[in-house]
């Protein structure tokens, strides 16, 4: 399941924008492979900064998680030449990210990994021998 459809690319930048993006071949449909490699990348660079705080996948993406794998999918259909509008919301897109990731902004409607709290110590383990005297062998003093 991806976060973003070619659906939600057409509905935010328009069908001209990606043929233009996606057929190398100068035709005038859109070329679902072309788009399809993008949204997955997307998907993927979602993924890897959710993970370690939200249950992947997240089978119902908020509307958030569409905005951002639309701006993101958007970005990587663009070889070269990337236009400043499109630079910018793909790096707004990955500040918000990482602000999901630290959990300083919440994704409404994904269940959570119980994240342990980080507090700097090592953990320590130790490893005791058996008793040489228990209640058993005290019992009479």
């Amino acid at each position: 399941m991806t976060y973003a459809t070619q659906s939600d690319l057409v509905d935010r930048f328009g069908d001209t924008e990606l043929i233009q993006r996606t057929n190398r071949a100068g035709g005038n449909t859109i070329d679902t492979v072309v788009l399809g490699r993008a949204l997955a990348d997307a998907d993927a660079e979602i993924d890897g900064y959710l993970a370690a705080r939200y249950q992947l996948p997240i089978t119902t993406p908020p509307a958030l998680l569409v905005r951002l794998a639309a701006d993101i999918a958007r970005y990587h259909l663009y070889d070269d030449g990337v236009p400043e509008t499109v630079s910018q919301r793909y790096t707004d897109a990955v500040a918000l990210l990482k602000r999901l990731a630290t959990g300083e902004v919440q994704l409404v409607g994904a269940a959570s990994v119980v994240v342990a709290p980080n507090t700097g110590e090592i953990p320590v383990m130790a490893r005791t021998r058996q008793r040489q005297f228990g209640p058993d062998q005290l019992a009479g003093y």
